[in-house]
């Protein structure tokens, strides 16, 4: 039994150095070297148990650092929202150079997107990620792209651009909708920064908040 725990906390640590999400990486990583400090106590193995309770302080740390940058809303350390014309090149690049992911994860094709309003989601000075919108009348907005690259996916990007960036303030929308039949972790990325599932056209809704 006993070798069984340090085998699963010995897997649990290679899989933490795997990700490529470093809050995924520090939370792995932290389990395994919580694993193997109650694994190599009960087996009397001190010099490890020093070592894993020294990697845990480090991970918790770190963790600590990474939830407070989490929810930085401005500056360097937070997010940004900048609106962008829908055609600019800098859209097209961001779009063109991650074609297939977006194909892969959205389901559509970038140059077949329906835009009226496009924004770039920036991070400091690197441009991490995009929004579309399209216009469906009605004070409806409908998301046709909610995109950032892969080491910023969490849902701290979605819950400073439709939470808290106020980007649509003004615009005439009271809502915001997503396409439909969306599942999993999309699902779940949704539920966590506010949005609804509308039981009807399985669509999620978020009305528009008002910026503080």
């Amino acid at each position: 039994m006993l070798d069984a725990i340090g085998w699963i906390g010995s897997a649990i640590l290679v899989l933490s150095l795997v990700q490529t999400r470093i809050l995924r990486l520090r939370i792995l990583n932290l389990t395994g070297c919580l694993i193997h400090t109650g694994f190599n106590l009960a087996i009397g193995v001190w010099p490890m148990v020093g070592l894993n309770v020294v990697l845990a302080v480090v991970n918790i740390v770190q963790l600590r650092r990474l939830l407070k940058e989490r929810h930085a809303s401005e500056g360097q350390n937070g997010y940004d929202v900048v609106s962008t014309d829908v055609d600019a090149p800098v859209l097209r690049r961001l779009l063109t150079r991650h074609h297939d992911e977006i194909a892969k994860l959205h389901g559509v094709e970038p140059a077949e997107l329906a835009a009226t309003e496009a924004y770039l989601v920036l991070r400091g000075d690197e441009t991490v990620g995009a929004v579309l919108l399209a216009d469906d009348g009605n004070g409806t907005a409908r998301l046709t792209l909610d995109h950032v690259v892969e080491r910023y996916r969490d849902f701290t990007p979605g819950e400073h651009v439709f939470r808290r960036s106020g980007i649509l303030d003004g615009h005439g929308y009271d809502r915001i909708v997503t396409r439909p039949g969306i599942t999993g972790r999309t699902a779940t990325y949704y539920e966590t920064i506010g949005f609804t599932r509308d039981a009807a056209t399985d669509e999620f809704v978020l009305a528009v908040p008002i910026a503080a």
